[in-house]
């Protein structure tokens, strides 16, 4: 048994996890497919962040350092239109907007982001004037060796309520849009020291949602509740052995994380501690294992009600939290957790993990695959079941995407596209966005990311499916929502081509399905898809021309077909 399998397979599950070593603890409890990935290489932990750190110092001295920032400034002319469904409305706006693109890579530092603040000029069709801020970051400093601190950041506009209308995008003055912005940052250690690895980590996240107009739903439909804001902590640390001195590598680590959401005054507090073995029984399979302890706790309080016990909402669609009400558990399991599993790693091109266990007192199943046929293409496939609620989600979702990536936007509405493709590594935040609830559920799905190029194209497809188990006390006047079940699936395609030194095209689209399980409640299906052409005209100005079609279906309302068009003018300095 041959200590190069797991250096070997340590990297290519480091080029992997879609979280890195900054959510291996995280994988413990969130329903994050970033988190499921990390979860299923737990048993190697050790060996996967040391050797995928060096890969990518690696990575680094081969690459050119880079340091791309471009500062903008965008003025754009938009006319969109009902095209069926609606009231025949045309409405124009004009948006003046400034911002920064960045591609950072040195030593030490790799960073991604864009960052837009825009006004909007209504002028035709009743639409009034609006702020707009959207963005996403990304980033890595190396403060000294082993030791990373991390960030990432986003803002944009997603659903407020899963029940009510997408239509692709956002137009200031509608229905059922919040504005979401969520960050997290800490530092994440991971060094071999002697013979032994050793890691260690503390995440800090933040989410808020602002709504201003609640969804307009079919009628006899309840509104569920909308999100607020949540502060979430995470903590985490390891210390184990690779094959070699013994015939197996080990690992003993132990975690914990706590969630405090402002809606019904809710609380998740989750500690585990296990210990994992790893052992190679051929050079390209090792069979995992590992055994431990949980301990984890959801509780909220009761909403206000009415007199005939209706939960009462202010608003902008929230529950107002009866304070003096006491906190009751809508989740509440402690005790003993296995897994076991493989690793199968044929070539260095091709790698998979898979496991089946027992975590919050059920049977859970995670897994990741990995295939790079060549330099150009790149196939991730992550299977997660795990706890989550929207703020830790939007947390571990962010600190699960690559520190260096083509952020894009859709061409009309300019808001941040939902899944990010990089050389390394890519994922989807569609299952997070899709509902702005501040319930906390159990969550189980799979998640896909196709990424290549091919002479001057490149192309990028997420695909994903997810569902959501509420979970809401027994004894709570919400207690008819406890174990409803929500479904989403997703799909993300982009495709963009250099026409010339000067020009490029690009083409993005998207389809989504969210199956509500509420009682009463109906579905709502969603598609769009949108073109763009830039032209550099002189030196540092760009041209460019878009158009769009967005359709929604929702239950209990006619069905919609919005068409747009853009042209506008950048500068960048």
């Amino acid at each position: 048994m041959s200590p190069r399998f797991t250096l070997r397979t340590g990297a290519a599950l480091a080029a992997l996890l879609l979280a890195g070593t900054a959510t291996s603890a995280a994988a413990q409890f969130s329903g994050d497919p970033g988190a499921a990935s990390s979860d299923a290489g737990a048993s190697s932990a050790p060996s996967a962040s040391e050797t995928g750190r060096k890969a990518k110092r690696g990575e680094r001295k081969k690459r050119q350092r880079q340091v791309d920032v471009s500062p903008y400034l965008e003025v754009d002319q938009v006319l969109t239109a009902d095209l069926k469904g609606g009231d025949g409305d045309v409405l124009t706006y004009t948006t003046v907007a400034v911002g920064v693109d960045a591609a950072i890579v040195t030593r030490r530092a790799e960073l991604a982001g864009t960052i837009r603040y825009e006004h909007r000029f209504g002028e035709s069709g009743g639409l009034s004037d609006a702020d707009i801020l959207s963005g996403l970051v990304r980033g890595r400093l190396e403060a000294a060796q082993g030791l990373n601190l991390e960030a990432g950041a986003l803002a944009t506009r997603a659903r407020a309520d899963g029940q009510g209308a997408d239509g692709g995008f956002f137009i200031g003055g509608g229905t059922n849009v919040a504005d979401l912005y969520s960050f997290y940052a800490g530092p994440t250690f991971a060094r071999r020291i002697g013979n032994l690895d050793v890691g260690a980590g503390y995440r800090f996240g933040y989410t808020k949602v602002e709504v201003d107009n609640p969804a307009v739903l079919a009628p006899g439909v309840q509104p569920r509740d909308v999100f607020d804001h949540s502060t979430n902590h995470v903590a985490w640390g390891s210390i184990g052995q690779r094959p070699g001195d013994l015939p197996f590598g080990w690992q003993l680590s132990g975690g914990w994380e706590r969630e405090d959401a402002s809606q019904l005054d809710q609380r998740f507090d989750g500690k585990y501690a296990r210990a994992d073995i790893t052992v190679p029984i051929s050079p390209t399979v090792a069979l995992l294992g590992g055994v431990g302890y949980e301990d984890v706790e959801i509780g909220q309080r009761d909403p206000v009600v009415d007199a005939n016990g209706v939960p009462v909402l202010d608003a902008n669609g929230r529950y107002v939290t009866d304070t003096s009400s006491p906190r009751q558990l809508s989740f509440d399991v402690d005790g003993l957790i296995w897994d076991a599993g493989v690793m199968w790693q044929p070539s260095r091109r091709t790698s998979l993990t898979a496991r089946v266990g027992r975590r919050y007192g059920d049977t859970v199943y995670t897994g990741s695959f990995a295939y790079r046929p060549d330099h150009a293409t790149l196939v991730q496939v992550g299977v997660y079941d795990g706890l989550s609620s929207f703020g830790r989600g939007l947390s571990t979702g962010l600190a699960a995407l690559p520190t260096q990536f083509d952020p894009t936007r859709n061409p009309v509405s300019g808001e941040v596209n939902t899944c990010v493709f990089g050389e390394q590594t890519g994922g989807c935040l569609n299952n997070q966005l899709g509902n702005a609830g501040t319930f906390q559920y159990r969550n189980r799905g799979v998640q896909a990311i196709l990424s290549s190029t091919y002479g001057r194209w490149s192309y990028g497809v997420g695909v994903g499916y997810d569902r959501r188990r509420l979970l809401v006390p027994a004894a709570s006047p919400l207690a008819y929502l406890d174990g409803t079940k929500d479904e989403s699936y997703y799909l993300f395609l982009t495709a963009g081509r250099q026409l010339d030194a000067d020009s490029d095209l690009s083409i993005a689209g998207y389809l989504n399905y969210y199956d509500n399980g509420a009682p009463g409640s109906g579905d709502v299906q969603s598609a769009g898809i949108s073109a763009a052409y830039s032209r550099r005209i002189w030196r540092s100005l760009t041209g460019s021309a878009a158009a769009a079609l967005s359709a929604f279906d929702q239950d209990g309302f006619n069905s919609r077909l919005i068409g747009s068009a853009l042209v506008g003018l950048r500068y960048n300095f």
